[in-house]
């Protein structure tokens, strides 16, 4: 219900992985041009100088992927110079069920991929080990890395420090070009059609669907569709977490916080939640809604986006990134998307970007299974330097990337296909170990970026003259333009974060509320506009029978705490 990936990790769910993109997540992101964040903790700048054994580790990722190539030439590197061989193994089918039956036998690899929804599940069943006497003995870099963070790393529940946050560690100069987070999705081809006007409310962004999909009954052959919603497992965050955008406020998963009490309410069964799921069981009625949105799984979703004829959707970028990469492929680029900061009505603000966070308890754990997690703890340390993190977000100099007179990282056309390529990446990039590792994020000692999503020139050059002129159109010089700034974070912020402690009324309440939402949303929106009000009294009186305020209770205990302890 609740708990997802946030703004930053998601956010970059292609990461440094698209050129055209710059860092944020479940719903991050910074204001529209560039900000300076710092940390007191700035890595060395070399390599590890200790020579170490060669280890093999073994990776568990709690996300399907697929596996590098054997002659990955990035891994041949660490294994070269560090002496480690990563074996990854990918989740395949039910994410529950495989931690279920990991943690029932008591096996584990050594290193896994944790998220806010089951970091607990692994502390309850004290599979993780501890991380901090090992870091601050054996890791320079990554104690400097987390230093300033330290109170919100530790675990709420017993106070030590279990997994090692993958964003939201920020180095000197911050630029944003690419709002990686969530917002109202529109194919470019619909707003060029409609003179490039400035889409406010959700009204005006429906009749833009409606208009177009009228005039363009098919593209290339097959039948338009108006409006997809995703709703499938964690990503149902698609078809949950609209009316809290659409009012006003950030990414706070299944709650709204009052920035002025630091209090959070329950938003699902409120009025301006039923004003948005009514609009969609009236765009339903207009045939504008996919009657497949609440049936296919999330490869599907992809493939309908990838085919260039969805005109829109609520969505998070990094959460559908790989379908825009499949058009640029194809040179479908007015078939690619515009974020839209869309809300009710005219005199709200937005707020769609947020300033980054440090995504706590999502990244990567070591497992009690580890032989030596010393040195494994050194081996992330050994990566988190300027040398290995421009390798890990760039490349090879002089084959991925190139430096000008001036010292600044840049690409050739070729070199920016390649990296855009996703056949490419996994003979030549090491994605899956940077992804959820700590990592530095901003712009090195020399001024060049961690990524070259973040280089404003490399940005900028990197994108199709389509997408020039379409910024062009709009006045705009990158992507996030098209949003507010985002203001300063309250220091509870967000709300998804908070471990409900697996187990817990709190957490069942989630669960429970969760599948009711599931059950119920669609019902409300497939239902002929009449019988809307009637299933939409049900929804909310089903959800009434759970513990709700078990939930809420947990939420703004947490968001008091850190009121109070992350100052």
């Amino acid at each position: 219900m609740i708990l997802k990936k946030k703004n930053w990790l998601a956010a970059l769910l292609t990461g440094l992985l698209s050129v055209s993109f710059v860092l944020t997540g479940c719903g991050g992101s910074d204001k529209s041009g560039s900000s300076t964040s710092t940390t007191s903790g700035a890595a060395a700048t070399g390599s590890t100088a200790e020579k170490l054994d060669p280890v093999e580790i073994s990776f568990f990722v709690s996300d399907p992927g697929q596996a590098p190539t054997p002659d990955n030439k990035i891994y041949k590197k660490i294994k070269e110079e560090l002496g480690v061989t990563c074996k990854f193994e990918y989740l395949v089918g039910d994410k529950n069920q495989k931690i279920g039956v990991m943690i029932a036998g008591g096996e584990y690899p050594d290193v896994i991929t944790l998220g806010s929804d089951t970091v607990s599940k692994f502390t309850g069943a004290g599979a993780l080990v501890a991380l901090e006497d090992i870091i601050d003995k054996d890791a320079p870099n990554l104690k400097k890395h987390f230093e300033p963070y330290k109170n919100k790393v530790k675990d709420v529940a017993d106070g030590h420090f279990y997994v090692m946050p993958d964003y939201g560690v920020f180095y000197n100069d911050f630029s944003i070009n690419v709002n990686e987070g969530p917002a109202f999705f529109m194919q470019k081809a619909v707003l060029k059609d409609a003179g490039f006007p400035k889409v406010k409310t959700l009204d005006q962004y429906f009749e833009l669907i409606e208009k177009y999909k009228a005039k363009n009954p098919k593209i290339d052959g097959q039948p338009t569709i108006g409006f997809e919603v995703l709703s499938e497992g964690w990503r149902d965050f698609c078809l949950k977490n609209p009316p809290q955008h659409l009012i006003g406020h950030p990414n706070d998963g299944g709650v709204v916080v009052d920035d002025k009490t630091n209090t959070a309410e329950f938003f699902w069964d409120k009025d301006y939640a039923k004003r948005y799921y009514k609009k969609l069981n009236e765009i339903n009625s207009k045939g504008l809604l996919d009657p497949e949105s609440f049936t296919m799984n999330y490869d599907q979703y992809i493939a309908k986006l990838s085919s260039g004829r969805v005109l829109g959707m609520f969505d998070q970028h990094w959460n559908f990134s790989n379908a825009e990469l499949t058009l640029k492929t194809q040179k479908k680029f007015e078939r690619t998307y515009a974020p839209l900061p869309v809300v009710f009505d005219e005199g709200t603000k937005d707020y769609y970007m947020d300033r980054p966070v440090l995504n706590v308890n999502t990244g990567y754990a070591i497992t009690k299974s580890a032989k030596d997690p010393a040195r494994i703890v050194k081996f992330f340390d050994a990566l988190l330097t300027e040398k290995w993190q421009k390798i890990l977000g760039w490349g090879i100099e002089g084959e991925d990337y190139k430096v000008d007179d001036k010292g600044m990282f840049y690409m050739t056309p070729e070199q920016r296909v390649n990296y855009n390529d996703q056949t490419w990446r996994l003979g030549n990039m090491a994605h899956t170990l940077w992804y959820y590792a700590p990592k530095m994020e901003g712009t090195f000692s020399d001024g060049n970026a961690t990524g070259p999503g973040g280089q404003p020139k490399e940005y900028y050059d990197a994108l199709d003259q389509y997408d020039k002129d379409f910024l062009k159109a709009y006045g705009y010089d990158q992507q996030s333009d098209f949003f507010s700034p985002a203001p300063e974070n309250r220091i509870s912020y967000p709300a998804w974060q908070v471990d409900l402690v697996d187990g817990s009324p709190a957490a069942m309440a989630n669960t429970k509320a969760g599948d009711i939402a599931t059950k119920y949303l669609p019902k409300a929106i497939l239902a002929s506009p009449d019988k809307f009000d009637s299933v939409w009294t049900e929804y909310v009186n089903q959800l009434h029978k759970e513990d709700i305020k078990a939930y809420v209770d947990r939420i703004n205990d947490q968001l008091k705490w850190r009121a109070e302890n992350w100052k």
